[in-house]
Order: structure tokens, then sequence, then C-alpha cells
């Protein structure tokens, strides 16, 4: 058998501008149109904000080899580091091929025996350290000879790659997770869908859906000001359309409810099952009896609200309005049954969205210790005799 032992080399002391080469972006010019839409991948901060996991494969923009030609950007090898170095300073990519960038970069060119990936995962440990060093009026920048100067240590090649393996395991299982949650949250909508509307309907229920005003189900009532009430350690929420703003140790409505926004954000319904006080930009109901709430909050999730805006400047809803708002309803068990189906998936979401935090959390305890040297991970030697057996 292999005997295990952790990596013990001693990492080395260096800055950004010993373990690779900095390089400047530009624009061409974009009042040339021989300069664009080529086929050289032409990359700005937005690309790089917009796109998922570490490497980036597609940009918005392309430009021709006489724009390259035109302007002091540098054509980036594939595996290159795409440093943003202006407003989202800090923000990386790997290259997935050859590109430029524009002059928001300072791009880091990586040498053979120094893995990419490893330097990844450094730089984004280091964003404090460039904003520190970030100066300008108009807006924030480090400077290629402030970029270069940043002091890091490095382990050997072979202990830098097995870091980013074992970042990029975790980076693996996080993409998986979201690509669970948006799978599952696209079903649920789906099923939303056909349940609320009575398209489908489950074992057990027939009849026809009556059709009814939302007054005829709850009463919309207005929040208040939380001036006088709130307290730090209060028992409460209050609560405001962007959700929480405070506490407090007196609540508005102690029953569950309903919230939908009066002004501002007013397309995002809350459900709320405790007692609570809500601040008077945000609607709160009184569910009439023998209505299921959750029922009606899926309900509120599938109105377009903001066709019912009735202000030209801050989005706005009166309470008339949405009483007014006729809905197909179904009797009072159908309903319950409904909202047991959904109230279901949101916790079979949440629970996956817990378990994602708390491994994002623990990739981010990983590169705390894993990129200083305070762990080491282990690495398996190997004998004469285990190679022959």
């Amino acid at each position: 058998m292999g005997a295990l032992q952790n990596f013990n080399k001693e990492w080395c002391k260096t800055t950004l501008g010993k373990v690779s080469t900095i390089k400047n972006g530009a624009t061409p010019n974009t009042q040339i149109p021989r300069f664009w839409n080529g086929t050289i991948p032409w990359c700005t901060p937005t690309d790089i904000t917009r796109t998922p996991g570490k490497y980036l494969t597609v940009t918005e923009r392309y430009i021709t080899e006489a724009g390259l030609q035109s302007c002091g950007a540098s054509l980036l090898p594939r595996g290159s580091i795409l440093l943003c170095s202006r407003a989202t300073i800090g923000e990386v990519k790997i290259a997935a091929s050859e590109i430029c960038t524009n002059q928001g970069f300072k791009s880091l060119v990586v040498p053979t025996g120094t893995s990419n990936e490893f330097l990844y995962y450094l730089l984004s440990t280091l964003k404090s350290q460039m904003l520190g060093r970030a100066a300008g009026s108009t807006f924030l920048e480090i400077g290629k000879r402030d970029l270069e100067s940043i002091a890091i240590s490095m382990p050997r090649e072979d202990e830098q790659r097995a870091i980013a393996e074992a970042l990029s395991d975790v980076d693996g299982l996080l993409a998986a997770l979201e690509a669970l949650i948006a799978k599952k949250r696209a079903i649920k909508q789906a099923v939303m869908q056909q349940l609320l509307t009575g398209k489908s309907r489950l074992p057990g229920f027939s009849g026809e859906w009556e059709r009814k005003q939302l007054g005829s189900a709850l009463t919309v009532r207005h929040g208040r000001s939380q001036r006088y009430i709130t307290g730090p350690d209060g028992k409460y929420p209050i609560l405001a359309s962007g959700g929480e703003i405070g506490r407090t140790d007196v609540s508005l409505y102690d029953k569950p409810s309903v919230l939908i926004g009066r002004k501002g954000t007013i397309d995002d319904p809350q459900y709320v099952s405790s007692p609570f006080w809500t601040v008077d930009t945000l609607f709160y109901t009184e569910i009439a009896d023998g209505m299921s709430v959750k029922f009606l909050y899926y309900k509120f999730c599938m109105i377009p609200w903001r066709s019912y805006n009735e202000a030209s400047g801050v989005p706005s809803l009166n309470s008339r309005t949405i009483e007014n708002i006729e809905v197909n309803l179904p009797k009072s068990d159908e309903q319950h049954a409904i909202a047991a189906v959904l109230s279901d998936m949101d916790a079979e979401i949440t629970a996956l969205e817990g378990r994602r935090d708390k491994t994002h959390a623990f990739k981010q305890g990983m590169m705390q210790q894993l990129l200083t040297g305070r762990v080491r991970l282990v690495q398996p030697t190997y004998t004469t005799e285990d190679i022959v057996c």
C-alpha cells in the first residue's frame, strides 16, 4: 500500500509580478466598423461578472485583427487570468481561449511551472489588498506596479495543482447544487402554473372553481410608521417591501398573512406566519375564514403586479385595486391541498439552498487554510513494492 504524508516543502515568498507577466488591455476606436465584429474575443468587466464558474468562454463583443493592432491591447494566451482592475476590482476568470480585454483589466500571463487555477483561487482572496492599493478620483483603479508588488507565498507546482484540484472539486459540487436548485425552481413554477389555475387537479378533487374578487378572500390593510416602536432586541420583525428592516416588541398583526408592496417593490409577495409589523410602504392582509393563507400567497405570486401599477414614477398599488382583482378559487380543502404540495417543494428548495450555502462557507474556510499553507494536503508516495503489486 502507498504511504500517505503531507506536502512539506517550504513555500516561496514572492510577488504577483514575479510569478506572472501582467498585461494591460485597450479598446479599439468604436467609430471604425472594420475594427469590430471579428473573431477575436474582447472582454469587458461585464463579461466577467455575468459568467458563472472560473473559465470565460464567450464574450459579448469581438474585434478584428486590425482592431487589435490599432490599440494597445495584448492578445492573451489561453489560460491567462483576466483580472478586473477598475470598478469591480479583483473579479477574476481564466481565459478558455486566446482573448484580449479592454482597459479595465490587468491580466496575468502565467508561465510554465505555475498552476493558473491555483493563482486564480489565490487572487480571489486578495481583493481587499487590491482595493487598499487602488486610487482614482472618478473611479478606483489598481495600477500595474501596485498589483505586481503584492506579496504572496507559493508552494511547489505539484502542491499548487493539488490545492487547485481540491478547490475545483468543491466548485463542482457547488455548480451541481446550483443546477439542481434551478431545476427544482423550474419544476415548482410549472406545477404552480398547473395547480393554481385548475388546469391540473390533485387526486380526489373535481368541480368548477369560482370566479371571485380577491376582496372576498381577504382585506388589504395599511402598514404604519415604525418610528416609535423600534427596538434592537425586539421579538418581532419590522417588514418593508424589501424585507426585514428592524425589530420591535409590538406587533401590528399576529396572524398568518400575505404581504405585498404598496410602493417601490410591488411584485414580490411575502408570506408571514408569525406576529409582525409592516411599515407604510407594505400592505398586509387579513384572511377570511375558510381560506388558505398559503394558497393565497402562491396566488399572489402568479399575479402580474406591475400591470396594476398606478404611478408614473415610483411603482405603487392601491388597496382597492388589489381587492378588485378577479381570480379563480377552489373550495377550502383543495386550497389547503395545493398549498401543501407547493410548501413541500419550497421546503426541498430551501434545504438545497442551505446545503449550497454551507458548502460555500466550507469552501471559503478551505481557501483560507490551503492558500496560506496553514493546512497542508496529503500526498501519496509509492515504493517499488507498491508498483510491483
